[in-house]
């Protein structure tokens, strides 16, 4: 754990502007429980920093669609608040319904990468809109859109069937984690300095543009709102939201976090993201001195 879980707390000394702070969640794991809801108890919380003029970000590796439907479900379709998707490839502002930062894989190494991870036996997809794309009808597929609730269409050709640029390539194995760690070695060997590639959790692999992460995001859509970094707060629970929990003013993991990612912390929660775990970070560090 990192060393002073207070680092930010002096900023909000000061005029009303300056004390305005903003809260970057992840979904799986952190906001939402084992049962992909919110508690009673984090919902509360999440309108009372709402109320009170303080910025709720969703910060999900999730597809942008996913994550809004979740946004709505969750009342953060408003002035506020944003969704962070694709680990950091888009920001969207909810309030205003449009995207205000993206980056995308080139197009170009979308066939090859497909064409490595179909070689290897290992499952890959992107996005499309709000669908799922693959070139192999298999039962990850149907896992994936189960569990983020989004539409899937199986393709004979990834590069004919996109429209656009995907924020996101990811790649799923669920039953061999070496095949999938030999494929991250390559492909952040083979792409070094383009592509990025790591884990949101033991099966999935994402794969992004290179420099794409919740941290990154979180650093450009402080300086976009001019909120000060040292005024944000994030929490996560899982490897991809590592490089969030470093960059904010004060990172929180979640009690129920996978191995590693505490010792990152400034703050580790006493509950867990059944038990109202967000909940305490609210009151603790948005909340604490209303």
């Amino acid at each position: 754990m990192k060393e002073n879980e207070n680092k930010g707390a002096r900023s909000c000394e000061g005029s009303e502007q300056i004390c305005k702070k903003i809260f970057f969640t992840d979904l799986d794991g952190t906001l939402l429980n084992d049962q992909k809801e919110i508690t009673p108890g984090n919902q509360a919380a999440i309108d009372q920093a709402l109320q009170a003029g303080h910025i709720v970000v969703i910060t999900t590796g999730r597809p942008l669609a996913s994550a809004l439907i979740q946004a709505e479900r969750l009342g953060l379709l408003r002035e506020g608040c944003y969704v962070i998707a694709f680990n950091g490839g888009e920001i969207y502002d909810t309030s205003l319904h449009r995207s205000i930062y993206r980056r995308t894989v080139p197009k170009d190494l979308i066939v090859p990468i497909f064409e490595e991870a179909h070689r290897r036996g290992i499952y890959i997809q992107t996005f499309s809109g709000e669908e799922v794309l693959s070139e192999e009808d298999r039962p990850e597929l149907y896992d994936y859109v189960k569990r983020t609730l989004q539409t899937c269409r199986v393709v004979p050709s990834i590069a004919e069937e996109l429209a656009e640029e995907p924020c996101k390539l990811l790649a799923i194995e669920e039953t061999d984690r070496s095949l999938i760690e030999d494929f991250r070695r390559y492909l952040t060997g083979r792409y070094a300095g383009t592509l990025n590639a790591y884990f949101s959790n033991n099966s999935y692999l994402e794969i992004v543009p290179d420099k794409v992460t919740k941290g990154q995001a979180l650093l450009w859509l402080c300086g976009f709102l001019q909120v000060p970094v040292e005024n944000s707060v994030s929490a996560g629970d899982a490897p991809n939201d590592v490089e969030m929990i470093e960059a904010a003013g004060i990172g929180v993991a979640m009690a129920n976090s996978f191995p590693g990612v505490k010792e990152y912390a400034d703050y580790v929660t006493d509950a867990d993201n059944n038990h109202d775990g967000a909940a305490e970070i609210i009151h603790r560090f948005i909340l604490k001195n209303e």
